[in-house]
């Protein structure tokens, strides 16, 4: 589904009234963010019912008008120059190998680790 942008306008006298609306909007299933700017409200979401959020805001807060309903562009170029640009800065990742071998320790046996670096020392061979 497409990420929707919903505007409301109502009334919002004091913080309480402002609070409630703002609890109603985000209670909604699919919102991803809620922002209010003086008596209006901006739900952005995906798969949000405009219709069913308005019925409910009318239901507790009184008047409301529902003003604009748009689907949100996602920006998709950023994306993809952001995921070439970590794709040219990655480096090969070299790791060593360990070898252990255990050593009876009371009942315990505890394997001690002996770190071979192959890149530096080619004629190391930890089986001899």
């Amino acid at each position: 589904m497409a990420k929707q942008k919903v505007v409301l306008k109502l009334s919002m006298e004091d913080a309480k009234k402002r609070s409630k609306a703002m609890k109603c909007a985000v209670g909604m299933l699919g919102v991803l963010s809620v922002s209010q700017e003086g008596d209006k409200i901006t739900v952005v979401g995906e798969g949000i019912d405009s219709v069913v959020l308005t019925r409910l805001l009318r239901k507790k807060m009184g008047y409301v008008a529902l003003e604009l309903v748009t689907t949100v562009e996602e920006k998709k170029e950023e994306t993809k120059k952001t995921v070439e640009a970590v794709k040219s800065n990655n480096q090969p990742v070299i790791l060593q190998h360990c070898y252990c071998y255990g050593q009876p320790v009371g009942a315990i046996t505890q394997p001690p680790c002996f770190c071979v670096d192959h890149i530096n020392d080619q004629n190391n061979c930890s089986i001899l």
